[in-house]
């Protein structure tokens, strides 16, 4: 296995963890054991636990740019596609353990530690930004208000994605969460 490889699969291994423990639950001999390889040759490859983090946290923000890129490609209108990502079955399902949805959540939550607020500040800022060109398209397109501001318009549906949790504890009457995409959908569209 080449340096590269191995660093590779240490991400690989590191991202499930963080993504199914957390990042301070997570632990780095776990990862070395998934990965099979000793607890130091994880931080040889990444210096630190909040560097290998932010490594996780820049690779799932790629991710998620890529995502949101391939969806201004297809021939469905963006409003039906911000329909769909926004539906709570699809957050409760990116905010899953195990899912990248956790990453980001874990990233702002563990905000003492430097590295690890830098890493979760450019990760998110970058995701704004692919929703952003996401919107831009639907704005070119005719499906999302000619004056929208993009930049504005991201911002607020990664505050609607991230406040999920807290209406998921807190709302008893299921269709409110429905009837809130309906109403930020309609602030989007012409």
């Amino acid at each position: 296995m080449t340096a590269g490889q191995r660093r590779e699969t240490i991400l690989v291994a590191a991202t499930a963890a963080f993504a199914e423990h957390g990042y301070q639950r997570a632990k780095a001999s776990e990862i070395a054991a998934r990965v099979g390889v000793s607890e130091p040759v994880v931080f040889q490859n990444f210096g630190s636990k909040a560097e290998l983090f932010a490594a996780v946290l820049e690779q799932a923000a790629g991710t998620a740019v890529t995502f949101l890129t391939a969806l201004t490609s297809g021939d469905r209108a963006v409003s039906e596609v911000l329909r769909a990502l926004l539906a709570p079955e699809h957050l409760d399902a990116l905010h899953a353990p195990g899912a990248l949805g956790v990453l980001f959540v874990e990233g702002t939550a563990s905000g003492s530690d430097p590295v690890v607020r830098q890493a979760a500040r450019t990760a998110i800022r970058r995701v704004a930004r692919g929703f952003a060109g996401l919107l831009e398209a639907g704005r070119r397109a005719g499906d999302l208000r000619a004056d929208l501001d993009p930049d504005v318009a991201a911002w607020s549906l990664i505050s609607f994605v991230a406040s999920r949790a807290l209406r998921r504890a807190v709302v008893d009457d299921p269709d409110i969460e429905g009837r809130l995409v309906e109403s930020l959908l309609a602030q989007l569209r012409p």
